[in-house]
Parts: C-alpha cells; structure tokens; sequence
C-alpha cells in the first residue's frame, strides 16, 4: 500500500471516477475484495496464501484509469503494473506469475478457473452491493448482488 506505483495508480483512477455514478475501484472496493477472498479460501479450504490474494486483490484493478483514458483493458493494465510492483515488494517468481495469472483472468475466465484465480474472481464480482446502489436502476450489469453475503 505504500508502493509509489501503486498509490500513483489508485491516485489516478480516483481521480477519473470522482464524478463516476456507478462502483468505483478505489481502496475500499479493493480491501472487500481482499476480505471477502480471505472469507471464500476459508470456507472452500483452497488453502491460497492469505498476502498472495490480499496482493491480487489490491492490485487487480490498480490499471482501470488506462482502460479510461485509452480503452486498454483494465486487467491487462493491472498485471503490466502489478509486475514491476511484486518483485519490489519481496513477491518471489512463483508467487508473482500466481498473482497475475489472477488479475488477468478476474475478469472473465477466472471464476472457471479452481483455486486461487477463481477466488478473486468470485470476491470482485460479490464485492457489488447493487442492493444498496443508487444508480441500481440504470446499471446494465448482468451480475447484480441483490443481497448481501459477505
């Protein structure tokens, strides 16, 4: 969290979502979706490295401002950045490909995914309190959490 990288990052993508009607992705989007990851290994048993999905979780939308400003997509953004921030932070090899095998994969294909990709999938997409969104009514997204779960 005091990496430079990664607070530019977030800086950048608060920035462009202040006026923003739907979710955002700044620190509190990112720390529920780190919980509610640390709740779902728990209760499945997967047995992921609590840092490991904490790191996943923190840096999985850290990209989004570039998907704002020129339309790269946000994860492919994310692992870009999340690379060079790992390693710096004492992440060994293994662990960073781990990592970013899960950002590039949260969006999509994750949730197929088992183990450790498949959770942060699942954390992102539970992380929506839709049932409690104001602009509930005029989001298009196809996986409203229309109650609360974690």
């Amino acid at each position: 969290m005091r990496h430079r990288g990664f607070i530019d990052a977030l800086e950048r993508t608060e920035g462009l979502e202040v006026d923003r009607v739907f979710c955002r992705h700044g620190m509190e989007h990112l720390l529920d979706v780190a919980r509610i990851a640390h709740i779902l290994n728990l209760e499945s048993g997967i047995g992921a490295d609590r840092e490991l999905l904490y790191a996943a979780a923190m840096l999985h939308d850290i990209g989004r401002w570039r998907q704002y400003e020129d339309g790269t997509p946000h994860e492919q953004e994310s692992a870009r950045i999340a690379a060079g921030i790992l390693p710096e932070c004492g992440f060994d090899a293994g662990e960073t490909e781990q990592i970013l095998d899960a950002i590039l994969s949260h969006r999509t294909s994750g949730g197929e995914k088992p183990g450790f990709p498949g959770l942060l999938y699942r954390a992102d997409k539970l992380s929506r309190r839709c049932y409690d969104c104001a602009a509930n009514d005029m989001c298009d997204w196809e996986m409203k959490n229309t109650r609360l779960e974690y």
